[in-house]
């Protein structure tokens, strides 16, 4: 059920609901927190089949506790990782719908979700695909998010050079993922030894996702031989094919200096992904934020008329997972 924190099913005994519990360490004041949870009320208000509903949420030292829909199929994270890559119809639901709630959360509430990746992409038995963890708070981001590494990479070029938040920024974000579910793994994928950095520091301020010193560093591409002794020097992430390691750095480095990567990247995955999901992927991978498209105008994009239109039982995919 989302990112970050314990979750657990419960039930709200006065009228027999189950809900999800989402438990979430705040590292912060107490007048931070009540803060949070001000914020936290806005999603309250928040009314449509492409957002997890939200019952409220409370204080308890020094947790915040969220109280929401429970989706029982879980994460599409959680789903592939289980089932192998998604089906491409099925990703394209996926595309249609975070572009619904995305269009929903900018033009209603005036709110950037700021987190979208497969773990924030739930999924319920009745096939409705839902958004979680949006932004209202970024103190609240940073709790749920935790890391700074399992955050950044689904970061768009201009977020990991310190640029503020857009909602073109969100659609980066959902192009990575849509590529990880078809594909049934990340683009650029982590193995064993990342895992571990997991569990490192963040890098910045809350209000600072990155330290310009940072920054500084991403700017000048690296040689052919310093990639060389970097990657004998500390193991990190391979790139789509496993051709080639790259420490954490060196990832963020590739996000923001090489092409970034494709749905159909080779003659097998012609015949296995349609021209127009590629088209429609390639769109929301433009390196130039301001080249982007918004959420409002992707929904008009062949592959997603396609799939709105194609008949898709999403109920009986889903009881299949």
């Amino acid at each position: 059920m989302g990112n970050g924190g314990s979750v657990m099913k419960v039930e709200h005994i006065p009228t027999g609901l189950i809900m999800a519990k989402k438990i979430v360490l705040i590292d912060a004041k107490p007048t931070v927190r009540k803060q949070i949870l001000r914020e936290i009320h806005i999603t309250h208000s928040c009314n449509s089949p492409y957002i997890v509903s939200s019952f409220g949420a409370y204080i308890l030292d020094p947790n915040i506790c969220i109280c929401m829909e429970f989706m029982d199929k879980g994460s599409f994270d959680g789903i592939y990782k289980r089932s192998g890559a998604i089906p491409i119809d099925v990703v394209g639901m996926v595309a249609a719908s975070v572009l619904e709630g995305l269009v929903y959360l900018y033009d209603v509430h005036h709110i950037i979700h700021r987190d979208i990746k497969p773990s924030n992409i739930l999924l319920n038995s009745l096939g409705e695909i839902k958004l979680c963890d949006f932004g209202v708070s970024g103190e609240l981001i940073n709790s749920i998010a935790n890391t700074f590494v399992g955050t950044s990479v689904y970061m768009s070029p201009e977020r990991i050079q310190g640029a503020e938040y857009s909602v073109e920024s969100d659609i980066w974000s959902l192009g990575i993922t849509l590529i990880e579910l078809a594909h049934g793994r990340f683009p650029f994928y982590l193995d064993d030894a990342d895992e571990e950095l997991s569990a490192q520091p963040r890098f910045g301020s809350p209000r600072e996702p990155m330290q310009r010193d940072m920054l500084d560093m991403l700017a000048p591409p690296m040689s052919p031989a310093s990639r060389r002794r970097s990657r004998r020097r500390s193991k990190g992430v391979s790139l789509q094919g496993g051709v080639q390691e790259l420490s954490i750095l060196e990832l963020l480095q590739q996000i923001v200096m090489e092409p970034p990567p494709k749905l159909i990247s080779s003659e097998k995955d012609e015949g296995k992904f349609p021209k127009a999901a590629d088209v429609f992927v390639n769109a929301c991978l433009i390196k130039e934020q301001r080249d982007r498209k918004p959420p409002a105008e992707l929904l008009k994009y062949e592959w997603i008329e396609q799939t709105l239109t194609s008949g898709l039982q999403m109920k009986k995919w889903a009881e299949s997972v």
